[in-house]
């Protein structure tokens, strides 16, 4: 195997907790990806194995949102040993791309938020777009950000309502990560404010 366990995916993991801790900054994965692709695995994507190489073991607890889910969690299970499980009692929802309409919202809605004495048994929730630099203009502000942030997102109208919804009792929440075709990874925490950019760009 190309991948090397300890130092790739430190690599990986050290990216994720540069886009988390600085909401907006958009890391690259495809030279950590590229190692994946060699292997030739069809289950998922080499963005989305690596987040779960990276994320997951014995302990966690997960839930695919596919067409394919059947096979893409028997390929996660094998090789993380994380186990499926329901959405509501998931420590990770995966959102593929080929996933049926409203599964975003759906997996945002029925996620656990943590509670107020163990806020960090909240979900987070993994999402494959086609790009985390083009689409809808979303405004970031809070923790990490200096003032403003602008990302853009290609997402349905629906998503940043529920996930205000679900984060409007801080601490409790749900923490997003959005990975793109290219291998970009963008981090969405809780505490950061999610707002529609009304300026043209």
């Amino acid at each position: 195997m190309k991948l090397d366990i300890v130092h790739d995916l430190q690599s990986v993991y050290r990216k994720m907790v540069d886009s988390t801790s600085r909401p907006g900054l958009i890391s690259d994965l495809k030279k950590e990806a590229a190692l994946v692709e060699a292997e030739d695995n069809k289950a998922c994507t080499p963005s989305l194995l690596l987040l779960a190489l990276t994320l997951f073991d014995q302990e966690v607890t997960f839930k695919v949102f596919s067409t394919q889910a059947d096979t893409v969690t028997q390929t996660i299970n094998q090789l993380t040993y994380a186990k499926p499980t329901e959405t509501k009692n998931a420590d990770y929802l995966l959102i593929l791309q080929d996933a049926k309409k409203g599964s975003l919202e759906e997996a945002i809605i029925n996620a656990k938020a943590g509670t107020l004495k163990n806020p960090h048994t909240s979900a987070t929730i993994i999402v494959e777009v086609d790009s985390v630099t083009s689409g809808e203009a979303l405004l970031l502000k809070g923790p990490g950000i200096h003032t403003t942030e602008l990302i853009f997102l290609d997402l349905n109208k629906n998503w940043l309502e529920s996930r205000q919804e679900k984060n409007k009792e801080y601490p409790l929440g749900i923490d997003l990560i959005f990975i793109d075709q290219h291998h970009q990874l963008l981090s969405l925490p809780r505490t950061t404010q999610i707002t529609r950019n009304r300026v043209t760009v």
